[in-house]
Formats: C-alpha cells, sequence, structure tokens
C-alpha cells in the first residue's frame, strides 16, 4: 500500500491555518486586540530576522498563556463551523488536484502538520483523506487548554509518526509520497521514497537541490470543490494569530 503525506500550511493551503483563524477568535472574545497586534509584530520580526532561540522562547511564553482556559468544545466547534468560510478558500488548485491524483491511484492520502489537533483533523475530513498528524494541546479534566502540549507534530516527530501510521496501516514507506515548504519538514520527506519539495523555503529549497528532490510550485487558491477561483478573496488584517503557530516550535526548541 502506498501513501501521500501532505504538509498543511503553504504545501496545502496558501496560509497558516492558525493564523486563518485569529480574527474569528478576537471576533468572539477569546483574544485581545492587543494580544493580535503583538502577534502581527511578532510575525513580521520572524519573517524578517527568522527564529532565534531567544526570540522563541519570548513568544511562546507569551502566547501560551493566551491559550490556558479556553475550552476545547468550543475551540472544535469554532473551527468546524469557520472551515468552510475562512480556511477552505485558501487551498491551493494544484494541492486539490495531486491529492485527487492520489486518492484516484488508491493510496492512502495523511494530513501531517504541527497544527493542533483541532484544526487539523477536521481539515483532513474535509479534503476525504485517509487520516491526520497533528499536535496534541493538554486537556484538563474540565475540559480546558492548560496552556502546555502533549505531542509536537514537528521534525524528527513527524517522521516518527509516520513510520508508525505506515507499520500500523501496512504503508510501504520506500513507495510512497510526501510533500512540504519547509527546512523543517526535511526529516518527513527522508522517511518516504518520493520526496518533493512544494514551494520551498530557502533551507529546503538548497537541500532539494543537493538531493535531487522534485520541486513544484503552488500559487492558485481555490475552494476545495471548487473548480474555480474562489470569489471571496481572504483578507488576513494586521490582527493576526501567527505567533500561536510557533507554540510547539518555542516548546521544541527548549527541550
Amino acid at each position: 500500500m502506498r501513501a501521500a503525506f501532505f504538509d498543511l500550511d503553504k504545501t496545502v493551503i496558501a496560509q497558516s491555518s492558525v493564523v486563518a483563524l485569529g480574527p474569528e477568535l478576537h471576533a468572539r472574545g477569546l483574544l485581545r486586540r492587543s494580544t493580535l497586534i503583538y502577534a502581527a509584530l511578532a510575525q513580521v520580526v520572524f519573517l524578517r530576522f527568522g527564529a532565534s532561540e531567544d526570540r522563541l522562547t519570548q513568544v511562546t511564553e507569551r502566547v501560551l498563556k493566551i491559550t490556558r482556559g479556553w475550552d476545547h468544545d468550543e475551540i472544535r466547534a469554532l473551527v468546524r463551523e469557520t472551515m468552510n468560510t475562512i480556511v477552505e478558500p485558501l487551498i491551493y488548485a494544484e494541492a486539490r488536484d495531486l491529492l485527487a491524483r492520489h486518492q484516484a491511484a488508491g493510496d492512502q492520502t495523511w494530513l501531517v502538520s504541527m497544527a493542533p489537533a483541532e484544526v487539523v483533523e477536521p481539515f483532513a475530513e474535509l479534503l476525504k483523506m485517509t487520516g491526520a498528524i497533528s499536535s496534541r494541546a493538554r486537556i484538563d479534566e474540565n475540559g480546558k487548554f492548560t496552556g502546555e502540549m502533549d505531542f509536537i507534530a514537528q521534525g524528527s516527530n513527524k517522521a516518527l509518526a509516520m513510520r508508525e501510521v505506515a507499520a500500523a496501516h501496512g504503508i510501504d514507506l520506500a513507495e510512497s509520497f510526501a510533500y512540504s515548504d519547509s527546512e523543517t519538514d526535511i526529516p518527513m520527506l527522508e522517511v518516504v521514497g518520493h520526496p518533493y519539495a512544494v514551494n520551498p523555503d530557502r533551507g529546503l529549497s538548497r537541500t532539494a537541490r543537493e538531493r535531487g528532490w522534485p520541486t513544484l510550485s503552488f500559487t492558485h487558491p481555490v475552494r476545495a470543490h471548487d473548480g474555480n477561483r474562489s470569489r471571496t478573496p481572504f483578507v488576513i488584517s494586521a490582527f493576526v494569530l501567527g505567533a500561536l503557530a510557533l507554540i510547539g516550535r518555542g516548546q521544541a526548541r527548549r527541550r
């Protein structure tokens, strides 16, 4: 059995899945305006100067406090309610078509993302994928987020989880495919026999050239079940939640 493993952010969709939910979290009173402004500024700093250990630690410690006390069921419901209007229009047409080809060929298809399960699993269901590998937030006995993570689906952890999935589902990794945009996902790409760099960052682009990995360019976001370009452009204002996507990365660096 073959499988195709897809990273989510900037591989299947054109933006960070967690960033996309920021304005809705603010609208529902879960995030203060000052927090969103801080997150927006942090995102600019990371894009411009990179994610140094000090910056990651500083941002992570502040952002972890944000999720503490959030109701798990409420967040899951929010994601499912807003999936079609907020996140679905960001899907790359090229990724949708590639996924459809794998599914038509009888391949299992798995979504693999550092984003939390509350975001990743509904997205995998939307795309009719076999399953998902994602980060898992810690939930207390009252169903509230503690602000900590039980599992971080990043780097070597992604590769480990993919091997576990392969063993459980009879997948031949040597015959399988993986797609990602990020240098941090090199371990994920190394696990399979057919790795592809999609819209690669500088580090992954360099590695792909050195190892002869094919590179793909995805540029056209559309709705998952619509062949036409979305008429409703997705606009992320200054109030974005980019820092939340760095929670797991910051914790992983400190461990």
